[in-house]
């Protein structure tokens, strides 16, 4: 446990949207999750194979609208299924392509925003983005734990104030930006907002804290070390994120 004295607030006013003043920032009451089918290669049951001549377009349960943004030589996606486009409740796939065919590498239940999905996020409105984000910079309070991302450590600007809830103090630890309405090739608490400030910004991966978030998504710690310790440049990796409606529009 972290004495409050020394906690500072500047980048977590940053996260999920943040304004200091919201205490319940990227939560609110735990609740218990119950997370929906998430698609497979193959199908449902996970038991059906392609045929040799089959040549995958993408990753089960994304259409080809969404799909159709991930850019070319991309090996490497995060694939978060919400549970609906109110729900707080998702499951987080990392799929990386190997030859022609997108394999599941591990997947964690998941946290977004508390109050569901939106293809319009506005600030304030404690929903996460819908789309297709590039994954270009991370860090947190703790040292880097072998990334090959662009890490910031900075016990500072990662530490959530300490009048949050102590569930929350551990919240960025370890970040990883979203390139939505931010500047890639940046700290992830870069205030920079090229679509404007009203379409809010400062959306992260980051640990989870039991529900749902103001904008970003949250997976265990667990999750967020083997996913900076995988996620590579090289493989240009992407987030295709949203309620699992709007993922197979």
């Amino acid at each position: 446990m972290r004495s409050g004295g020394g906690r500072r607030a500047t980048a977590a006013v940053a996260a999920c949207g943040f304004l200091v003043t919201m205490l319940a920032a990227c939560g609110g009451q735990r609740t218990e999750v119950h997370h929906g089918d998430v698609p497979r290669p193959g199908g449902p049951s996970g038991t059906a194979r392609p045929s040799p001549s089959a040549t995958p377009a993408g990753v089960p349960g994304v259409g080809e609208r969404l799909w159709s943004k991930v850019p070319a030589g991309t090996r490497q996606v995060v694939a978060v299924y919400g549970d609906g486009k109110d729900s707080p409740d998702s499951t987080l796939v990392l799929y990386e392509k190997r030859g022609a065919a997108w394999q599941v590498t591990n997947s964690w239940p998941a946290h977004n925003g508390k109050r569901g999905w939106s293809i319009d996020h506005q600030e304030g409105d404690e929903r996460s983005p819908v789309g297709v984000f590039t994954l270009s910079d991370a860090g947190g309070l703790l040292d880097d734990p072998g990334t090959l991302l662009p890490y910031t450590q900075d016990e500072d600007a990662f530490a959530s104030p300490y009048y949050w809830d102590e569930a929350h103090w551990h919240d960025f630890d370890y970040v990883i930006a979203i390139d939505y309405n931010r500047r890639r090739g940046t700290r992830p608490d870069d205030p920079t907002r090229p679509m404007g400030q009203e379409k809010g910004g400062g959306i992260w991966l980051h640990l989870d804290h039991g529900d749902g978030t103001l904008g970003c998504v949250s997976v265990p710690g667990p999750a967020m070390e083997f996913l900076l310790r995988r996620l590579d440049p090289k493989e240009k990796p992407v987030v295709v994120m949203g309620d699992k409606a709007a993922l197979r529009a």
